[in-house]
């Protein structure tokens, strides 16, 4: 993590800890937020190989990633259980892929043991690049008056000068920067007219475009349909193998998925953690789904993505840590579940 950077936080008023920032005021709940995503971490893969090389690892393809495209993927385990997931897109001599901040040093410490012979460079860019995120009604206006590029299109991204925007969804993208701009462009977008928001916002808004993030408190839970990663786009059913390729390929097309992902929200004063056991009167004292992933709601409460037996999702009765624990309320996914 860059000290400049997170010194520049500090003076305007965040609280760091652990990746995670706060800032003492909230915006209101329409507002469109700037948030530094330093829970976000990045590894950068640099060489000829670098395209087959996370081809050959990963459940999406790379061979074809356009040079405007950005993609979900997945590292999983040879039994098909996700140990991170990815967002990443093409660079002029390779790849950037962006992840939890802390199972970064991990991931990239076990993609490398994969390189042997292939002409492939793997290195930890966390330091040399910021991420800052931008999520709200008025995020493109916001762009446009900091006089940055906008692309037309979710899952893309565009470069002007050293400034990179990724469009996640219509209203929420990523500015990708050298670390010693931050500072700069997160000034320019609080003076474009956003509110400067903690992570909490940023997983908010993730939440609500039902996009998870494994984090550490996660890995091994999940094989990527339990996340909705067939959905959102982050498997290819048309590559070559890759670890975890067959029990992936096997969930798809034998039998029905037993668990899925939902948006829930949560009536209780503590907050959730990610791999928080849910429970179900079907399933008694035996947890019928987990937690991936978290935020305080506006209203009161938290929203959360939560992996669940689908049966326990048709019943409709889920608590959160205890079988009479605080019961889930079903919210609504930006996309369907089939």
């Amino acid at each position: 993590m860059n000290t400049t950077w997170t010194d520049y936080l500090a003076q305007t008023g965040a609280q760091i800890d652990a990746g995670h920032v706060r800032f003492h005021q909230h915006p209101a709940d329409d507002a469109t937020v700037v948030v530094p995503l330093l829970h976000l971490g990045l590894i950068r893969s640099r060489g000829e190989d670098s395209a087959p090389f996370l081809h050959n690892l990963l459940s999406n393809e790379v061979n074809k990633l356009a040079e405007d495209a950005v993609i979900h993927n997945s590292f999983n385990t040879p039994k098909g259980r996700m140990l991170a997931s990815l967002l990443m897109w093409r660079e002029a001599d390779g790849h950037l892929a962006a992840l939890a901040a802390d199972i970064q040093p991990a991931i990239l410490k076990k993609l490398s043991m994969y390189i042997l012979r292939s002409k492939v460079a793997l290195s930890d860019a966390s330091s040399e690049l910021a991420l800052i995120g931008l999520s709200g009604p008025q995020a493109e206006a916001v762009l446009e008056n900091a006089g940055l590029p906008r692309p037309a299109m979710p899952m893309r991204h565009h470069a002007a000068d050293q400034a990179r925007v990724i469009r996640l969804t219509t209203t929420s993208y990523i500015l990708v920067i050298p670390t010693e701009q931050a500072a700069a462009h997160f000034a320019a977008l609080r003076q474009a007219g956003a509110a400067a928001a903690g992570t909490d916002a940023w997983m908010l808004a993730m939440i609500r475009a039902g996009l998870p993030l494994i984090t550490a408190a996660t890995q091994e839970l999940f094989v990527a349909q339990m996340l909705n990663f067939e959905l959102i786009g982050g498997v290819s059913f048309k590559k070559g193998c890759y670890p975890g390729q067959e029990i992936v390929a096997r969930t798809q097309y034998l039998g029905k998925l037993k668990k899925r992902m939902y948006r829930v929200h949560i009536d209780s004063d503590t907050a959730p953690a990610p791999a928080d056991d849910l429970y179900a009167p079907q399933f008694g004292e035996q947890s019928a789904g987990q937690i991936v992933n978290a935020a305080p709601a506006p209203g009161g409460g938290f929203e959360a993505l939560a992996v669940l037996q689908t049966s326990s999702r048709e019943a409709g009765e889920v608590h959160l840590g205890r079988p009479e624990g605080p019961r889930l309320t079903f919210l609504e996914l930006p996309y369907p579940l089939d």
